[in-house]
This record gives C-alpha cells, sequence and structure tokens, in this order.
C-alpha cells in the first residue's frame, strides 16, 4: 500500500472541517455531476466550492473518490509530501496525524459543552460563532473558563495544522 493510501486513509483532516472550511471547484469540475454525487455546491464569489466537513466522507474514505473535485485531487499534506519524499518515515507522519486529530477532538468537545456540537459544521466556524457571542464574565464561570481552555487548545491545533500539514514541505 502506497504512503497516500495509508497515510489518507488514516487522517481525513482534508475533507472532515478541520483544515478547511470550504473547496473551491476548479476548471474541469462538474458541478452538476458533483452535485449529483451528494455535494452542496453553492457561489463563493465568482466560484463555486462545497462546505466541509464534505458529505461523501464516510468514516474518513471519499465515497467519491473516482470523481472527486480538481482541488481534492491535487491537495497533498506536508506529511504526505514529506514521507513520498523520503524525508520523513511513515511512523512519524501519522504521529504528527494522531497529535493532529486528538487536538482537533479536544477542540470539537469543548465547542459541544459551549453549545456548538453541529458536527456538519467546520470547526472553524464553529469557534468563530462561539468567540462572537457575547460574554457574561461575572455570572458564568465555567463558560469563561471553557472559552478560555477552547481559545488554547485552538492556538495549539492551529500551530500544529499550519507547521505540519499546510507548510511547504521541505527536508526536514
Amino acid at each position: 500500500m502506497s504512503a497516500a493510501a495509508q497515510l489518507c486513509l488514516q487522517c481525513g483532516l482534508c475533507c472532515n472541517g478541520v483544515l478547511f472550511s470550504d473547496v473551491e471547484l476548479r476548471a474541469g469540475d462538474k458541478a452538476t455531476q458533483l452535485t449529483s454525487l451528494g455535494l452542496d455546491i453553492f457561489r463563493k464569489g465568482r466560484k463555486q466550492a462545497f462546505t466541509q466537513p464534505c458529505k461523501c466522507l464516510e468514516r474518513d474514505l471519499c465515497s467519491i473518490y473516482a470523481n472527486r473535485p480538481m482541488q481534492c485531487r491535487a491537495f497533498e499534506c506536508t506529511q504526505l509530501r514529506l514521507v513520498d519524499q523520503g524525508a520523513k518515515p511513515l511512523s512519524a507522519a501519522e504521529r504528527k496525524i494522531r497529535e493532529a486529530k486528538r487536538l482537533a477532538g479536544e477542540v470539537a468537545q469543548l465547542c459541544r459543552d459551549l453549545g456548538h456540537g453541529d458536527e456538519t459544521v467546520p470547526l472553524n466556524r464553529r469557534y468563530a460563532a462561539i468567540m462572537s457571542e457575547p460574554m457574561d464574565l461575572a455570572g458564568d464561570e465555567r463558560g469563561v473558563e471553557l472559552r478560555g481552555e477552547l481559545m488554547l487548545a485552538v492556538g495549539k491545533l492551529v500551530e500544529v495544522l499550519e507547521r505540519d500539514f499546510l507548510r511547504a514541505a521541505v527536508k526536514e
């Protein structure tokens, strides 16, 4: 099994609303076909896009893999590129995936604890909704504490995602 198959089957971060909140269609993508396969296409300025988590993601597997959009075909996270370049062993990339998924799970749990548990909404949008709500500093001590924990957890998650999944792959 290729590194891509092994890593991607364990991960799903590029499809589950953790790395991205939406995916823009590219030239060559057939919006009507993608809609018929289950994606909800919407206008994003002059472009078309679909939201994350992807409705075609089932247990970290793409149910439309052979027909997936061009952006999905083209994306390779830093971990995958480093393994493909031979700059990182597969086991080290698997550890990074586990760490990112653990951190994303902590953020998701804090969002649920704060009343934003809709898993069909990307994680960054749930966080933004929570942070835009007024906060009662005098009356809701637990809510204030949870929001503080959430801010710290999001900071850690963003650091890991930017460093280990979204930056250009370079030899480490």
